[in-house]
């Protein structure tokens, strides 16, 4: 028989947050970017799943689409690729072949993206770490 785990209200409460803030991620499964901002919330990408070329491809569009509206800040999630399988094929390099590494690459070395852009640093503890970095958007012209 198994042992019912009991749930604490700080449990529910953590849960109940964590729902709220769904509605600023961004669809992977619609290319959706959610439209609801609030003033010291983000729009955030998360492209766990993704495979190099779609993160890329995913990344274009996000940036793009967000510096057009005039967001000054956002948050993309890479993860840190501890889970990658990358290291069962000894022709892939571990440390390149992770989103967290060439991802911001792809975004240096894209001159039209990379021309609308202030910063890119690694995002806070609270919001990903070293999985995940914030863009700061230079001011539209």
């Amino acid at each position: 028989m198994k042992k019912k785990k009991i749930v604490t209200s700080k449990d529910k409460k953590d849960w109940v947050d964590f729902t709220k803030s769904l509605e600023d991620l961004y669809d992977k499964d619609t290319n959706f970017i959610g439209e609801k901002l609030v003033s010291n919330k983000m729009i955030k990408l998360d492209l766990h799943g993704f495979s190099l070329d779609q993160a890329n491809k995913v990344v274009k569009k996000f940036i793009t689409e967000s510096y057009e509206k005039g967001l000054r800040k956002i948050l993309v999630i890479t993860g840190k690729g501890l889970r990658s399988t990358t290291y069962k094929n000894p022709y892939f390099s571990e440390k390149m072949n992770v989103l967290k590494y060439s991802v911001p690459e792809y975004i240096k070395n894209d001159e039209e993206l990379f021309n609308k852009i202030n910063k890119i640093t690694t995002a806070e503890i609270k919001d990903g770490g070293e999985g995940a970095f914030y863009i700061f958007f230079k001011k539209k012209l």
